[in-house]
């Protein structure tokens, strides 16, 4: 086996494959990555059981073969060779990386050892790369970080005629975005499957330059497992789906009689970012709405206060008064990409739906929203 390649396509496949490597595992082969040399091009893939991915690249193929070798040693010498062309060969039992008069040496694994690659489930349609990172991102961040519920610390996936829909929610905050999505027909018209979180956004992250990316189906989750796998710009990787379901989030996010606030979303978030300082841990921040066209901010007790007022509009009440925690406030906020943030308010320890706005009196529902609850006691 032996094969030239320019090293910053080497570094940046070798970097996508590593993602699916498991951070420790008592079987050794599966921290390894397996290199595939073959007439102009190499296939790099790495495999957990929990998550695959294999890449194509163009190469100078003068013997073909395959090896496999430690995943993240070998991108730790990716990043560390010259600015040139780089040289590889399997020489007896060592992979050898050269390039720029630097030359490296690997241990190889052995290859009859490494499971299989799993089948790539038949795909079903596709969406905007671009789109479909940014929507993860905007509801990611309210997934769970407890693993004791592994259902929470996922993402779910809907796919129902020509829209997707994304969602997450840790039991305190739920987020939901919606993006268009192109069906190619031959699946069911409706899938609803939940995805590991923090493996989709890094996912979604590495593929948001490919253009489209296909997606594939197979199974549902449950006891009995499933996929769900990606595809674009010759980046192939499968994702093991989680068991279980979300709650529904129509119920939760259909509020009667709200009363309604729009203020300026970057202005709030600075205020909220400032305000916090004198927060203790686990401490609310306080907003109070007026229909005088104000909303006042307070965090702190006794000694250690701050406030902020901002202009604010309020309809449905002549004022309300919510609490949220800061931080979960504050990443919600971060998360709209609108120039004002509209609030749906039904008072203290109740729920608070967010959503991009352009004015008090829109009332078109947002690809984007956000639900948090507020905090009962207030001081």
């Amino acid at each position: 086996m032996q094969f030239r390649i320019e090293r910053s396509a080497f570094v940046e496949a070798v970097a996508w494959a590593a993602r699916s490597l498991p951070a420790r595992s008592p079987v050794p082969v599966l921290g390894g990555l397996m290199l595939d040399a073959g007439e102009g091009r190499l296939h790099i893939s790495g495999f957990d059981y929990e998550a695959s991915a294999n890449i194509e690249v163009p190469a100078e193929t003068t013997a073909a073969g395959q090896v496999l070798v430690l995943g993240r040693r070998l991108l730790d010498i990716c990043k560390v060779l010259p600015d040139a062309m780089v040289t590889c060969a399997l020489e007896g039992p060592r992979f050898t990386i050269e390039g720029g008069g630097t030359r490296f040496g690997l241990s190889t694994l052995p290859t009859d050892e490494y499971p299989p690659l799993p089948e790539l489930p038949a795909f079903c349609g596709s969406v905007d790369a671009a789109e479909f990172a940014a929507a993860v991102a905007q509801v990611a961040i309210t997934a769970g970080r407890d693993d004791s519920l592994p259902v929470l610390t996922g993402i779910q996936v809907r796919l129902d005629g020509e829209l997707m829909t994304l969602a997450a929610s840790d039991r305190y905050r739920y987020a939901v975005r919606a993006v268009p999505w192109k069906p190619d027909g031959t699946g069911p018209e409706v899938v609803e499957v939940v995805v590991p979180g923090r493996r989709l956004t890094e996912l979604s992250r590495s593929l948001a330059k490919s253009g489209l990316i296909r997606i594939g189906l197979n199974g549902s989750g449950g006891s009995g497992g499933g996929l769900i796998a990606f595809e674009g710009a010759g980046m192939r990787t499968t994702l093991r789906l989680l068991d279980g379901r979300l709650p529904r989030y129509d119920k939760l996010f259909a509020l009667e009689s709200p009363a309604v606030a729009v203020t300026q979303r970057e202005e709030l978030a600075d205020a909220v970012r400032r305000v916090a300082v004198v927060a203790e841990p686990n401490s609310p921040i306080r907003l109070d709405f007026s229909a005088r066209g104000t909303v006042f901010l307070q965090a702190g007790y006794e000694d250690d206060i701050a406030s902020q007022q901002l202009p604010a509009t309020l309809v449905g009440a002549d004022d309300m008064t919510a609490a949220f925690n800061p931080a979960y406030l504050l990443e919600a906020l971060n998360s709209f990409n609108a120039s004002k943030v509209r609030f749906e308010l039904l008072g203290p320890g109740q729920r608070a739906l967010l959503s991009g706005a352009v004015d008090v009196d829109d009332t078109t529902r947002e690809d984007h929203r956000h639900l948090l609850m507020s905090v009962r006691q207030l001081s």
